[in-house]
């Protein structure tokens, strides 16, 4: 019998205990849209276990097929380099397919919606509401532009305005991003943090957020994040199934 491969979600890490704290919430709906599936969780840094640790334990084990997919939202860095590197160094034995990463999707704009009513916004106020989409920000071009075509779509579902900001290495920062939607005339500002967990780079995010009406939470264990993580894994298998004719 053909067993599913293992699927195993690559987190950063973080210092701050919020992070791991998230994952571990995220991971654990994961598991129960799919018990079918074991889902092991590797951190790439500051956290155990560690991507390899995993990796080693999974093969002692006999395990031969992994999905690794990248907790991320944007394809900068770690996408393209960290986490390759560290599969690479993987056990021979496994055979590792690397998933895509998260955004963009429109399950993740589900989510942001979902983060913002929660935080008090009704479905009546979008189009007096202007929401900065605030991300953690990258070096990468690539990544900062997959983030301003985000907040253009979003803003033709109704929004009074959309504008991306960014926690560190680019511009706009939140507090410039609510400053303009405010002298553009939107009734109510909210900010809409487009990251996954607490840390460092979401505090400084809340913190740009003080002029705004409304400050929703991280994305987090949101059921469309847990979903969407299954369509990556499901994507990433899709090769396999059609070699065995499944």
């Amino acid at each position: 019998m053909h067993t599913k491969p293992v699927l195993l979600v690559i987190a950063h890490g973080s210092r701050d205990p919020r992070h791991a704290a998230t994952v571990h919430a995220l991971v654990r709906r994961v598991r129960s849209l799919r018990p079918g599936v074991r889902v092991e969780t590797g951190f790439l840094d500051f956290n155990i276990p560690s991507v390899h640790g995993v990796l080693e334990s999974l093969a002692a084990e006999g395990v031969r097929e992994v999905v690794a997919l990248p907790l991320l939202l944007t394809r900068a860095f770690h996408a393209k380099a960290d986490i390759p590197a560290v599969l690479r160094d993987a056990p021979p034995q496994l055979r590792i397919r690397q998933a895509e990463v998260l955004g963009p999707s429109p399950l993740l704009l589900s989510a942001l919606e979902r983060r913002l009513y929660e935080a008090g916004l009704a479905p009546g106020d979008k189009s007096s509401t202007g929401v900065v989409l605030a991300s953690a920000g990258s070096t990468d071009p690539e990544a900062i532009a997959v983030i301003a075509e985000i907040a253009r779509e979003w803003r033709h579902t109704g929004w009074c305005a959309v504008r991306p900001a960014f926690a560190s290495a680019s511009l706009p920062r939140t507090e410039d991003a609510v400053r303009e939607l405010r002298a553009l005339g939107c009734e109510r500002i909210a900010v809409a943090p487009y990251v996954l967990a607490p840390g460092f780079l979401p505090d400084r995010i809340a913190r740009g957020a003080a002029e705004a009406d409304v400050l929703a939470d991280v994305l987090g264990p949101a059921p469309e994040v847990a979903r969407l993580l299954l369509e990556r894994y499901d994507a990433a298998r899709r090769p396999v199934l059609a070699a065995l004719g499944a």
